[in-house]
């Protein structure tokens, strides 16, 4: 089950160098002009978890193995991406194949680094992109509802369900709005994520701010905030500057060096948290001597498909899912503990998974 999160902005915004810093790696070339990435880099990280250690520790664990994030790189936009200018059509079905976007806005003055627009107003450039998308998803749905109305005029219900999102989202787009603020009933959550819509994917703003503002932001990032608050979105403070430092320092270098910025933790730590929040998803935890490992699930997901995701044969023979909540495993020390106070239970295939839960799955096939 894989999740991925698109960062994507203006050219020259430090895309690429945030996503060089995320895999520690050079995959993506950073260069001072617009379009160095053509094709989409992809890399996975591990999701940042303290609980996995404790865990591991209590248990006695060989290994542990951390749950992990795709991002994906993709290329600068510009104006006009919606009718194919830059390499517009080629980015716009990159973003479509991700499940949610981690914008990035430059936030800091350089003389030496351009900017396609002229000057750095950040809340104009997410204006920009996100207007880019909003044409692209009106085109796209015009071309898409003749063929649903006519299906929907001869009765077909699934048509007619389909024809009423379609029009939802007209309406919003028309009026300059993202598909993402529509109000989409549980009910209607699969037909309306089928119709896949640039605006419809969640947003994190990734303010990509100078080395002296990376504790508290400034002006730049905090006017991003404000546009994040207003639309819903998330909003991260970060410097890629920073994180690329950081990215080829050993861990004890790491942490003299975030001392010195007074930074608790790499700024890195945080996107990947912020993009795993904004995904839905949670963790949920298997230990034993072996190992100890994070896996990932959609918020709401019940056991039998969170035992799916470490091997299909575990949903398809399940039984019942031992669980004990994370902190009365740490505050009891461990399994055996957890079941002679009556702290571990047994649920069955109604149950939805908690975010820290510590599972053991009784399978038969």
């Amino acid at each position: 089950m894989g999740f991925k999160c698109g960062i994507v902005g203006l050219p020259n915004v430090g895309k690429s160098t945030l996503f060089n810093a995320l895999t520690r790696t050079a995959a993506a070339q950073a260069a001072n002009y617009p379009f160095c990435t053509i094709e989409p880099n992809v890399g996975e990280v591990p999701v940042p978890d303290e609980r996995l250690d404790k865990i591991a520790s209590i248990a006695g664990s060989k290994a542990t193995i951390a749950t992990r994030l795709t991002f994906v790189d993709i290329a600068g936009l510009v104006r006009g991406a919606s009718k194919g200018e830059g390499l517009g059509n080629q980015l716009l079905a990159n973003i479509r194949e991700v499940d949610a976007i981690a914008h990035v806005l430059r936030c800091f003055e350089d003389p030496d680094i351009t900017h396609v627009e002229g000057g750095i107003d950040p809340v104009r450039d997410a204006d920009v992109v996100e207007t880019e998308l909003m044409l692209a998803d009106l085109e796209s749905l015009e071309k898409r509802v003749l063929p649903i109305e006519k299906k929907a005029r001869s009765g077909d219900k699934e048509a007619k369900a389909a024809l009423m999102l379609m029009e939802k989202a007209l309406v919003l787009l028309r009026d300059g709005r993202a598909a993402r603020v529509a109000e989409i009933s549980d009910d209607e959550r699969s037909a309306w994520d089928g119709l896949n819509l640039l605006t419809s994917k969640p947003v994190l703003y990734v303010c990509n701010v100078e080395e002296s503002a990376s504790a508290t932001g400034n002006a730049f990032s905090a006017a991003v905030q404000a546009k994040a608050e207003a639309d819903g979105a998330g909003a991260v403070i970060i410097s890629a500057a920073i994180e690329a430092e950081l990215s080829q320092l050993d861990d004890a270098d790491q942490n003299e060096y975030l001392a010195d910025l007074d930074l608790e933790e790499p700024g890195l730590n945080r996107l990947i948290r912020a993009g795993y929040e904004l995904l839905g998803l949670l963790t949920y935890f298997t230990a034993g001597p072996k190992e100890t490992r994070a896996w990932t699930i959609p918020e709401g997901t019940k056991a039998p498909a969170a035992a799916g995701v470490i091997h299909t044969d575990f949903e398809r023979g399940f039984i019942r899912a031992q669980t004990i909540a994370y902190n009365d495993y740490v505050t009891l020390g461990g399994e055996n503990a957890a079941k002679e106070t009556g702290k571990a239970r047994d649920e069955g295939k109604e149950y939805v998974v908690k975010d820290g839960d510590v599972l053991l799955f009784k399978f038969n096939v």
